[in-house]
């Protein structure tokens, strides 16, 4: 019987080629989208769930009060994670780590190689608690002497030609501090689902050491992750932290709001606000996999509208089943036979599509995805494929299998208005989801270039920034003043870190009667730093050598002045944590955050200890100004080679999320709007076979080709209106939502809705057209001759 129903199924395909290929183009196109979005929705969800602890890790957050609210960080102070262990007894195991942006090129020599590679300082037990592997060394021992060195087996190669380092030396280098460590493990290639990559793991006893820290610091911006026991009551230990931290730090007026987020979790579900968790990469995930639902139910409907559509040319075949003895239930299975056998089809061509495809989809994406045929993958795919298949084909089967068979030999073709009008609204459906991502596409495009060229506050064009190393770090003075003397640099300075992404701390001060805390990003800089980025003054002055004590000074954004309530603030001495210290300026305010963000408080101060150099270029000069910024940097720091970057190019990098939303979005839409044309013009194909008896009477009867053109095309242009009115309001109340996101945004505008609807109607008479066209020249004589 199943080999009868398969010649059956194979024999309607190729007897109805021209539907049979519309359907193949358009299942095939949507399950080859699905299968590329599911395979980087399931590479998202992966992320750092390798580690063996998994279910039992976590890292400690904290919710800092300020005037707005509560700000929610992952910074937590150097000893907490020590200390938890120690008293905590819930807890298993602990590690601390310095944040994996503080140290993305740390300079290592051995011998007269010299390298750069992304680091981080990491406590005793940092390879137990996470799941790193290693190709050499013990996982409990490699980061307990303060001396010892893990290296990645790319990194051992680059600098030893080899992978056995156990024993070896290396001279690392962060800021001005040098330090001579011991090779004690090697890492195998991290996982690509880990969030935090890394070439070197260093104590944190040796960063301990160089900065003094000796004390459990109240304001220490580091990473604490725990592994907690079985059974492990988290909500309990959550309550048990306040109460913990407010008995360490006795006499700090900043409340400590601990708490835990599962470690796996954190890529995920990273964004706050106001202290409660509301989302981050998972709402796209959420979106694509929304996105890829809806493709697949577009190309099914596909394939729902064409079988219903040739119902009639069926029901004969059908009634003579029904009368020899075939039940409903056989007939349903022979047309979801039918169905699966157009998917799987549908699926092979699918599946060679991915891997043309994958390649730019890993550009598009930033991922390095593999299709690999594992028990996953291959459970993904049977999933995909009946479901399409069960879409495409549960509704014609159900509808054709439910006629009575007398009508039909009699030769009364059975039919309903119902039948239409499921057909034409699923038509709607379709043109309704393709208008909601016509809208959502070009509306990201438009609030991208508003954030491009937005002023963010400062001169972030031509402006280039390295790393300090090797001996500038001891002679910052005489570094920028020598980089001043090169032709075409128009000034240089130097601060702690970058003007972008670092987070902002509670700071308190002293004011009106009480001791307040406000959120503040600081800005430790050298001279010249405002000028060199080209902050405006809004009152006071900068910086300047001039007036001596400057180091004692402090300046504010217009953001912090307006939170602390200070009026002329320029000459006052305030109490600033802890410190009194009088106020030389106010900065007019810049976008120091992304544009997702309203612009919060900051302040500058002078340091000496730096650890990045800015130096901003005349216009048109930068190919010279680097060459020469290049060959000054061999001459004065021999061995180390000038790595540089370009500030614009940062702050454009704080978008590359929505910059890839919008990228695929807008070939989802392509899609989407191709497949529903498909649709549109098999079943306008269609239409114009079936009346073709009607048209060629009207035409007999004085039909103009114009008549039967605006005849066959205004139903089909009729659903199509039908769905830009539904569909643009629903479009403008998602990307509203979505604009929401952006402190800073533009509106969604009446004229993209106007460009959409008319851009609907265009591709909707495009597609029917030729149909119609045609149907309404074809000979009148020819469809009048008696069969």
């Amino acid at each position: 019987m199943f080999k009868n129903y398969l010649k059956t199924a194979w024999r309607h395909l190729l007897k109805n080629k021209r539907f049979t290929i519309l359907n193949l183009i358009g299942l095939s196109t949507g399950l080859a989208c699905t299968l590329l979005i599911c395979l980087w929705v399931y590479d998202e969800l992966s992320i750092d769930h390798f580690h063996k602890n998994d279910r039992r890790l976590f890292q400690v957050m904290e919710n800092q009060p300020h005037e707005k609210g509560i700000t929610t960080s992952d910074g937590t102070p150097a000893l907490l994670a020590a200390t938890l262990k120690a008293d905590m007894p819930e807890v298993e195991n602990a590690t601390v780590s310095t944040p994996a942006s503080w140290f993305p090129k740390i300079a290592l020599t051995t011998g007269n190689k010299s390298t750069k590679s992304a680091g981080i300082f990491a406590g005793q037990d940092y390879l137990q608690v996470f799941s790193y592997p290693l190709l050499q060394g013990n996982s409990r021992q490699v980061l307990q002497d303060k001396n010892n060195i893990v290296i990645s087996e790319q990194l051992a190669y680059t600098l030893f030609g080899t992978t056995n380092a156990i024993g070896k030396t290396i001279t690392w280098q962060v800021d001005r501090f040098k330090k001579i460590s011991t090779v004690s493990g090697v890492l195998a290639k991290l996982p690509s689902n880990a969030s935090s990559q890394f070439d070197c793991l260093l104590p944190f006893d040796a960063f301990r050491e160089i900065m003094n820290i000796s004390a459990l610091d109240p304001q220490g911006p580091f990473n604490t992750f725990l592994v907690m026991k079985e059974g492990a009551d988290i909500p309990a230990f959550n309550a048990k932290l306040g109460s913990f931290m407010t008995s360490l730090t006795k006499g700090s007026t900043t409340p400590r709001n601990l708490f835990l987020q599962r470690y796996s979790d954190h890529y995920l579900h990273g964004n706050y606000e106001n202290g409660v968790a509301a989302g981050g990469r998972i709402s796209y995930v959420k979106l694509f996999s929304l996105i890829a639902l809806f493709i697949l139910v577009i190309a099914c409907i596909n394939f729902v509208n064409l079988s219903t559509a040739q119902a009639s040319g069926r029901m004969k075949e059908m009634g003579i089943r029904k009368t020899i003895g075939a039940n409903r239930l056989a007939l349903v299975l022979q047309y979801l036979g039918e169905s699966m056998l157009m998917t799987i089809l549908a699926l092979g061509i699918a599946l060679l599509l991915v891997a043309l495809l994958l390649p730019e989809f890993n550009h598009i994406t930033g991922k390095a995805l593999s299709f690999s045929l594992n028990g996953k993958m291959i459970g993904i795919i049977v999933a995909v494929a009946l479901l399409t298949g069960i879409l495409a084909g549960g509704y014609p089967a159900l509808y054709l299998s439910g006629f009575n068979p007398l009508p039909v030999l009699k030769g009364k073709v059975p039919g309903s208005p119902g039948q239409l009008l499921a057909r034409k609204g699923l038509v709607v459906f379709q043109f309704t989801l393709s208008v909601l991502f016509m809208v959502a596409v070009i509306t990201a495009y438009r609030q991208i270039a508003y954030v491009q060229r937005t002023n963010p506050g400062y001169d972030k064009d031509n402006v280039v920034y390295f790393d300090v190393e090797g001996k500038v770090p001891e002679h910052i003075p005489e570094f920028l003043a020598a980089l001043k003397r090169i032709p075409g640099v128009v000034n240089a300075s130097a601060m702690v870190g970058n003007v972008l992404g670092a987070p902002s701390i509670g700071c308190t001060w002293k004011g009106r009667g009480t001791v307040e805390t406000i959120m503040c990003r600081p800005f430790p800089v050298n001279y010249d730093m405002i000028e060199t980025l080209g902050i405006e003054m809004a009152a006071g002055r900068s910086f300047s050598r001039d007036y001596g004590a400057d180091d004692s000074r402090i300046i504010f954004n217009e953001a912090a002045i307006r939170a602390m309530g200070i009026d002329n603030p320029v000459g006052k001495v305030i109490e600033f944590n802890g410190m009194k210290t009088e106020i030389a300026g106010v900065v007019k305010n810049f976008h120091f955050q992304s544009m997702h963000e309203t612009i919060s408080p900051l302040f500058f101060r002078l340091d000496s200890l730096n650890s990045t150099v800015m130096v901003k270029v005349k216009g048109g000069q930068t190919k010279a100004v680097l060459d020469a910024l290049a060959a000054f940097y061999q001459n004065y720091n021999p061995g180390f080679t000038f790595d540089y970057k370009f500030l614009d190019e940062d702050y454009q990098a704080q978008y590359t999320a929505e910059k890839r939303v919008a990228a695929l979005s807008k070939y989802f839409t392509a899609l989407a709007i191709v497949i529903s044309c498909l649709g549109l013009f098999g079943l306008a194909a269609f239409t114009a076979e079936s009346r073709r008896k009607e048209i060629s009477i009207r035409k007999v009867l004085g039909a103009t080709a114009a008549h039967v053109m605006m005849m066959l095309s205004g139903e089909f242009l009729r659903s199509v209106l039908i769905a830009v009115l539904i569909g643009l309001p629903l479009a403008w109340y998602c990307m509203d939502r979505w604009l929401h996101s952006f402190a800073y945004h533009i509106e969604v505008g009446a004229g993209v809705s106007l460009l959409v609807g008319i851009s609907m109607v265009g591709i909707t008479l495009l597609t029917v057209s030729f149909q119609a066209i045609r149907a309404a020249l074809e000979n009148p004589v020819k469809n009048l001759k008696a069969e």
